[in-house]
């Protein structure tokens, strides 16, 4: 019997100009999202730009359809940033909040993974680096 063996590859940071592309044509089209999801991780986990990341990640959770599989993740990829770089912008920690509310109270509207975001935004968070 063969045994097939998943791998997951954490996504590279693609350029500011393609990142934007795709998230752009995701919040226009839900077919897209998979590749502005591979996009906003990227980014997330490898792009020293804190403010382009936030930037992405605030345009997604503030345009994004309810039930967009991008709004969880735009809370997770804050939580990523979070964790990074120690800090966040008071509009970032206040999206990263909402979201996870809205995972709370339907998680058909927000998928959970806005919580373990907001669970690493308090972990990692600097108290007082808030901008």
């Amino acid at each position: 019997m063969k045994h097939s063996h998943r791998t997951f590859e954490n996504p590279p940071a693609l350029p500011h100009g393609v990142v934007a592309e795709a998230v752009e044509r995701a919040l226009g089209d839900s077919a897209q999202e998979p590749s502005a999801a591979v996009a906003l991780v990227g980014i997330a986990l490898n792009d020293d730009d804190r403010a382009f990341i936030e930037h992405c990640c605030i345009e997604v959770g503030t345009r994004a359809v309810a039930g967009s599989q991008l709004l969880g993740l735009a809370g997770l990829c804050l939580g990523h940033t979070a964790r990074r770089f120690g800090h966040l912008s008071d509009r970032a920690v206040a999206l990263a909040e909402a979201l996870a509310t809205r995972a709370t109270l339907d998680p058909s509207d927000v998928d959970g993974r806005a919580l373990d975001g907001l669970d690493d935004v308090r972990s990692y968070l600097r108290r007082g680096e808030a901008e």
